[in-house]
């Protein structure tokens, strides 16, 4: 992945998730109260982020308990078939925590030695920020919709949020065609 492509895609998902909050949308808000408990987006997040896992344990290198990809990948499809059946509450939530870990070594990877592009340093800090999110969300998915309840307890707050999230969106979108 290129480092304009891995500076420019979380800049237009901050935009995506801040502009409705700014604007105000009424189903905007409500389909973030429902995220953490949605049987739709446990099957979009949750299903998503176990195929690109899988994925990733099929591909192992030897030196990688590659010599032992088809047991880890049986025990891991397992453990996801039985995480829908047992365990279903806030699954959407870890999902999305599983995507955010899965897709911060791809955007990290492209800012790997790039010391020529201070400006690079914009985009690692937020996927920093968001593998951090992520563990804490992933070992605690009830503190999202605690979260969510907090951002639309007081409406001004929702969209100062949204403005910070859209605001940091358009500077990474800025800086993706400086490099």
């Amino acid at each position: 992945m290129s480092l304009l492509l891995a500076t420019l895609l979380p800049g237009l998902i901050l935009l995506a998730l801040g502009l409705p909050l700014v604007i105000g949308h009424s189903g905007y808000a409500a389909a973030l109260k429902a995220f953490p408990r949605s049987v739709a987006a446990t099957y979009v997040f949750f299903g998503g982020g176990a195929a690109w896992f899988l994925y990733g344990i099929w591909h192992l290198s030897p030196a990688d308990f590659g010599d032992y990809r088809k047991l880890l990948f049986c025990a891991f499809a397992a453990i996801t078939v039985l995480s829908f059946k047992c365990v279903p509450d806030f699954l959407s939530v870890r999902g999305l925590c599983v995507l955010m870990l899965m897709g911060a070594m791809p955007l990290l990877d492209s800012a790997y030695m790039e010391y020529d592009h201070p400006q690079r340093l914009f985009m690692v800090t937020l996927v920093y920020v968001g593998i951090v999110a992520a563990i804490w969300l992933g070992a605690q998915p009830w503190r999202l919709r605690d979260l969510i309840g907090w951002l639309f307890a007081r409406p001004g707050r929702a969209r100062g949020v949204g403005g910070l999230l859209a605001g940091y969106g358009l500077l990474l979108v800025a800086l993706a065609f400086t490099y």
